[in-house]
């Protein structure tokens, strides 16, 4: 079995530990876990490896958030790797900080990243694993909170909801995404 975990984040150094770069943040950490090391490809940052049987493609759409589908779709096809056997990071002011939620489909919610995949791939329906990142912003400032920096105390907790989103990325390719829901959906 294949699967395609795609983090979702902006390229450069100024986006590096934003917000907006969960899923960018996420897969580096699982990479550091498994001893991984990325490689500069067509549309993404890519790297596999084998867990439990299975094998699991990793990549870091290139395009900048708002193109994110063009990775998806591009490394989809390459790998021959169906829909339902992809999942998306990403992050949603929409879920309290710290807060994990996986969904087998969903809409967009107006996030641009995930508007596209919707273009591309056809629709809604691909799996997605939503890391709140909370809505602690002014009325107006979305854009600034979202591609703002970590506070300290949320740089803190980090780890630890990062590794709670590892596990659910491994469920969903071992249990698969029904069971990964009911024993870690918050």
């Amino acid at each position: 079995m294949k699967y395609l975990i795609v983090g979702l984040g902006n390229i450069g150094p100024e986006y590096e530990l934003t917000r907006h770069n969960i899923g960018f943040l996420t897969l580096d950490r699982l990479a550091d876990q498994e001893s991984l090391s990325w490689s500069s490809n067509r549309l993404a940052f890519t790297t596999e490896y084998k867990f439990k049987g299975r094998n699991i493609y990793m990549i870091k759409p290139t395009t900048y958030m708002n193109l994110s589908g063009k990775a998806m779709n591009f490394w989809m096809k390459e790998l021959k790797i169906p829909k339902e056997n992809v999942l998306v990071i990403v992050d949603d002011v929409a879920i309290p900080f710290g807060k994990l939620r996986l969904r087998a489909k969903g809409s967009s919610a107006g996030h641009n990243g995930l508007k596209n995949i919707e273009e591309l791939t056809g629709g809604q329906n691909y799996p997605r694993l939503r890391f709140g990142i909370g809505d602690d912003y002014p009325k107006g400032r979305q854009i600034d909170y979202v591609l703002g920096r970590w506070s300290q105390s949320e740089i803190n907790e980090l780890p630890i909801i990062m590794d709670k989103a590892i596990d659910m990325i491994k469920g969903f390719c071992t249990i698969g995404i029904n069971m990964t829901m009911s024993q870690f959906n918050d």
